[in-house]
């Protein structure tokens, strides 16, 4: 998995988000070839998908976590474009009802995990609360300290009762693309229902959602649920690296097709004999 530990979060290390690149140099030379190479690597992920999917023994969660405009919906799009829609779900976590305000953060999460054999993407997720509910206090620091730990063991049950394998991504981008893809979601009439107001006020908490990125990644990047740092100010070189690191982690799961439930020398017995019987009634008669 070398794409993956080139770009995997590694705690208690000099990783600042601050000083990492929103670009990567060596994929941009080779830009003309990564839409067809992410049409390869996203087929690759379709075949692995549906063997997981028929072996039913595991199960993978992807976590995309980023600012406005870093292309979550984008990515997701074109990962997914090699997969079955069976046993593939996308969850989108919007702002708490009232119901799942009145439960614990976690409640309306687990309910979308996936099964053995699924394989489900979270746009947005259970780290928005420690995320947008740190950066305008909307819990008090004494609560969102407290859900590092709590998410770290949720994602450890993940893994010990339903084998599910957990990676997240946090999408990283420039201050100044955010604000060109602004400008293109103003001018591009198919884009217009994306942008609001709210965008450009969150922009005024740039600094401090870094920060609150920074604290998030340092505390729940973990052998069994790992974050990956992915330049994003280019979308084709970050599609291609998120579906590489999709696709090398699916390869590392070693799924495999289970064993036929019927009696395959029967059910050949029985083919071979419709077979004649088929034969015997197109045969023209003399």
């Amino acid at each position: 998995m070398q794409t993956a530990s080139k770009y995997m979060f590694k705690p208690r290390s000099d990783h600042k988000l601050s000083d990492l690149p929103t670009l990567d140099a060596a994929l941009l030379k080779h830009q003309s070839k990564n839409k067809k190479d992410l049409v390869k690597v996203a087929s690759e992920i379709g075949a692995l998908q549906w063997t997981m999917y028929a072996e039913k023994k595991q199960s993978l969660l992807v976590v995309f976590q980023a600012l406005d405009a870093a292309g979550k919906d984008g990515v997701i799009r074109h990962v997914l474009q090699g997969v079955s829609p069976q046993g593939v779900s996308t969850v989108s976590f919007k702002q708490p009802s009232a119901s799942e305000m009145a439960r614990d953060f976690l409640w309306r999460v687990h309910l979308r995990t996936p099964a053995r054999g699924e394989f489900t993407i979270f746009n947005r997720s259970h780290y928005e609360d420690v995320l947008v509910a740190r950066v305008h206090e909307l819990v008090p620091k004494s609560v969102w300290k407290k859900r590092y730990d709590i998410i770290n063991q949720f994602e450890q049950l993940l893994a010990d009762e339903c084998q599910t394998r957990v990676i997240k991504f946090y999408l990283h981008m420039s201050p100044d693309v955010q604000l060109a893809r602004f400008k293109d979601r103003l001018t591009d009439e198919s884009k217009n229902w994306k942008i609001t107001a709210s965008d450009y006020q969150e922009r005024e908490y740039w600094s401090q959602y870094i920060e609150a990125f920074q604290e998030t990644l340092e505390r729940t990047s973990t052998p069994q649920a790992p974050w990956f740092v992915v330049p994003a100010d280019d979308k084709d070189s970050r599609n291609l690296l998120v579906a590489e690191i999709i696709r090398d982690t699916l390869k590392d799961m070693h799924p495999s097709y289970p064993e036929p439930a019927a009696d395959l020398k029967d059910v050949r017995a029985r083919f071979h004999a419709a077979s004649a019987e088929a034969k015997a009634i197109r045969k023209p008669k003399a």
